[in-house]
């Protein structure tokens, strides 16, 4: 694992962001863990998030010339992640979507730059990968090309009910319908390996090994 995941990881974890025990995912299943993005909610972690999407990206090697946040939580991301660019010496533009067509002023549901060229999807989490696909048919739509989706964290997790679970997971799907990478900040791999040398996690370590085994890829 790099020092930049294990950062992530750890970070995400000091933050509680990212929890362990027992949860219900949107799919019906029992996780051991949950991630949460939404609950990066003050000034000093969203700044520190937006620094984690800002260096994988850049480090990704990735051509890009423009952000694009799905709303809602990508809007917050995008918007973020650009100001970290910036730090960086890479002054990115940004444009995000509204979940409803404004009828007066400028009108339409695009918000921000104007898409164009390569651009970069910027979420949370690809669960069933909706969000993914919306923001695909907008840039396409407006002549831009989507080239990357960044996430924070890749579940590496199969979709479906047991006995008929899909043949890859939501990444890997998005992946191969569109022809274009997903990138991650972290993974399951990532976590797994962060609380196999926690002592304090290590109590969690046998419940997660069981839910990649069952639904992982």
């Amino acid at each position: 694992m790099s020092n930049l995941r294990q950062e992530f990881i750890a970070f995400s974890v000091a933050a509680g962001v990212l929890r362990f025990g027992e949860f219900t995912t949107k799919a019906g299943r029992l996780s051991p863990y949950f991630f949460n993005a939404g609950l990066f909610h003050d000034g000093a972690t969203l700044g520190k998030l937006a620094d984690f999407y800002a260096q994988t990206l850049l480090d990704s090697g990735v051509e890009f010339d423009m952000l694009f946040g799905p709303a809602y939580k990508g809007i917050t991301l995008a918007s973020a992640t650009a100001v970290a660019l910036a730090n960086k010496g890479r002054n990115t533009s940004f444009a995000y979507n509204r979940k409803e067509a404004k009828d007066h002023g400028e009108g339409g549901t695009l918000v921000g730059a104007k898409l164009h060229g390569k651009v970069v999807i910027i979420d949370d989490v690809i669960s069933a990968g909706t969000s993914v696909r919306e923001s695909v048919d907008m840039i396409r739509a407006a002549g831009a090309e989507p080239c990357a989706v960044l996430i924070a964290l890749d579940r590496m997790e199969r979709s479906g009910k047991d006995g008929a679970l899909s043949e890859g997971s939501a990444v890997q799907q998005v992946q191969k319908e569109f022809g274009i990478p997903v990138i991650s900040i972290g993974n399951l791999e990532d976590l797994f390996s962060y609380i196999a040398a926690e002592p304090q996690l290590a109590q969690h370590k046998d419940a997660v090994a069981a839910y990649r085994s069952r639904y992982g890829v």
